[in-house]
């Protein structure tokens, strides 16, 4: 086997890192003035006055862009391409919409391009981006460490803009911040952590170097996540979640995902819901099929999460969203749909690499069983 293991931004971790954040900033030459791209609530819990304030000690101004909210749009994009114009850097504090909207923004305005420029790889990215530090708030999406970045386009498509000019030059890994996170949404990111780190280290993608971090990822997330939806005030539990998800986020970066995301991408083309309780849905669907393939893959991974074999993991995942409160139902907006749209998203030409690189050939009858299944969970959360 050969392979390669894309670069890996410096990260720095420990409770009550962000303090550390005017150090860093002041550590890039020549940063006069960072865009803060940062959640709406964490912008209006004063997140953003102190972020600004302990900056402007240190000689940096901040323009704020807080103006979004679900996941990014284009809209957003625009908009903080406007709030950030004369910025030598970009700081993303949030969940994984600030994050993908601070690295791609980073791009745009180093080279004055739309992002439907870059969009689906329709062109280059600069080479020169500004500067970017990336500090989650949601253990889930690890957005932080992955050259990925997810929007959706004006006519309300999912689209990505891949390269690693997106990519963050420091991460700053804070679990405090996260402390925040009810407990349905700390549930919901950290099984999309979870699922990052399997299907990056069960796909057709996979390799040595990616299950490094992803079997590290599982081992972190399967023994820490329900502590964590439990009980808010750990930590420990909350910093290893939170480092599974970096993990997780390092491990897709290298492999990708796999069916569970072609499904939770094709349910965000057909209405919102939240990205980690969709890849959930679609992963416990589609897992007694995929572990029927039972590969020294899927079996290491098991292993990983404490488990004898690949037969033991529909049962373990299902016990434990039972335990982490994750509730098998979708939006009230999905009514107007039915499996027939659902198959329509999941055969997107935008969602095919995540078909291909699944372990076991999805065929159209698996992809209308799945939809099916999908479809027939309640509606109206």
């Amino acid at each position: 086997m050969s392979f390669s293991i894309s670069a890996i931004p410096d990260i720095h971790f420990g409770e009550g890192a962000l303090s550390g954040l005017p150090a860093a900033v002041k550590s890039f030459d020549c940063v006069s003035t960072v865009l803060l791209v940062i959640d709406a609530f964490l912008a209006q819990s004063g997140l953003a006055a102190k972020v600004s304030a302990e900056l402007a000690e240190a000689g940096v101004k901040t323009q704020v862009f807080s103006d979004f909210a679900g996941e990014p749009k284009l809209a957003h994009l625009h908009g903080a391409i406007a709030a950030g114009q004369g910025a030598d850097m970009v700081i993303g504090i949030g969940g994984g919409s600030a994050l993908d909207i601070g690295k791609i923004v980073a791009c745009c305005i180093a080279s004055g391009e739309d992002p439907m420029h870059y969009a689906l790889a329709a062109n280059p990215l600069p080479k020169n981006p500004l500067k970017k530090i990336m500090i989650p708030t949601t253990a889930g999406t690890g957005s932080e460490t992955s050259a990925t970045n997810i929007f959706a386009g004006p006519e309300g498509k999912k689209l990505w803009i891949w390269g690693p000019e997106t990519k963050a030059d420091l991460v700053i890994l804070d679990p405090t911040l996260t402390k925040t996170l009810p407990a349905s949404l700390t549930a919901w990111c950290g099984l999309d952590a979870f699922i990052h780190a399997f299907e990056a280290a069960t796909n057709r993608n996979t390799h040595l170097g990616a299950q490094f971090y992803a079997h590290q990822a599982l081992r972190l997330l399967a023994g820490a996540l329900e502590t964590t939806v439990k009980q808010p005030d750990d930590m420990a539990a909350r910093g290893d979640v939170l480092l599974g998800s970096c993990f997780g986020g390092i491990a897709i970066d290298n492999c990708g995902t796999a069916i569970a995301h072609n499904i939770s991408h094709a349910l965000a083309g057909l209405g919102p819901v939240h990205h980690g309780l969709a890849t959930a849905l679609g992963f416990e669907v589609t897992l007694p099929w995929l572990v029927e393939a039972d590969t020294a893959d899927l079996n290491a991974a098991a292993k990983a999460c404490g488990l004898e074999s690949a037969a033991d993991l529909p049962a373990f995942v299902s016990d434990w969203m039972d335990r982490c409160g994750i509730v098998r139902a979708l939006p009230a907006a999905f009514k107007p749909f039915d499996e027939t749209d659902l198959a329509r998203e999941m055969r997107a030409t935008e969602n095919q690499p995540m078909r291909r690189s699944t372990i076991r050939d999805v065929t159209d009858a698996d992809i209308d069983r799945f939809a099916a299944a999908v479809m027939a969970l309640p509606k109206g959360i």
